[in-house]
């Protein structure tokens, strides 16, 4: 009985892995499409999501069976109930990476010239998201805990963002709207982050059984 437990266990972290892996694809093709203004690779973006839509009710479904066909010892109830708030974060992530795609395709062609620093906050957020499924993989808290840490690195950049932004509406207040719409992009970047820290603070929870208070 334990040896099947154990193998549906397995498929389970195999799972969220793979969800990490497609949010990481899509955060980083929206990403990419914003600085290279590719709508074609921003509509790929919705695919993305909806997969990753697709990976959060298997894995729902995957926990549901473990839960009520098995016989989970207190560790490993930790470890489901994780998963099942895991995978509400990472499914958001894969929302707010559509958001972002979404936005791209009503850009006009606008670059991002001057305010670079949101690639930079897009390339932090895909490394924490990246870190917190790696810390998942690895059961390692310390680095759950560095993720964690690195969201003041993201909430760093919003407030340069959003002084860039004030300054590019007041050197040319046409480009108001344009604006706008970068200071949305960076707050989903934004809240992608506060979801990887998310992420991270089960991971610790799975393995430890405390719940990290930020």
């Amino acid at each position: 009985m334990r040896n099947r437990f154990d193998e549906q266990l397995f498929e389970l972290n195999k799972k969220i892995i793979e969800m990490g892996a497609m949010c990481e694809e899509a955060i980083a093709s929206a990403a990419k499409a914003l600085t290279t203004g590719d709508v074609v690779l921003a509509g790929k973006v919705k695919a993305d999501s909806n997969a990753i839509d697709q990976m959060e009710r298997e894995i729902e479904s995957c926990c549901m069976k473990l839960l009520l066909h098995q016989q989970p010892v207190a560790r490993d109830l930790r470890l489901i109930s994780a998963a099942l708030k895991m995978i509400t974060d990472m499914e958001r992530i894969g929302d707010q990476a559509e958001d972002i795609a979404e936005i791209v395709t009503f850009l006009n062609g606008h670059t991002m010239e001057g305010m670079e620093v949101i690639g930079d906050m897009a390339r932090e957020t895909i490394q924490m998201v990246t870190s917190s499924v790696d810390a998942f993989v690895k059961k390692d808290v310390t680095l759950a805990e560095e993720v964690i840490t690195r969201d003041d690195v993201v909430d760093d950049y919003f407030s340069r963002v959003k002084h860039g932004i004030i300054n590019l509406i007041t050197e040319n207040s046409a480009d108001g709207e344009f604006a706008l719409d970068l200071l949305m992009i960076s707050k989903y970047f934004e809240r992608i982050g506060d979801h990887a820290t998310n992420i991270a603070e089960w991971v610790i929870y799975s393995v430890t059984g405390t719940r990290k208070e930020v």
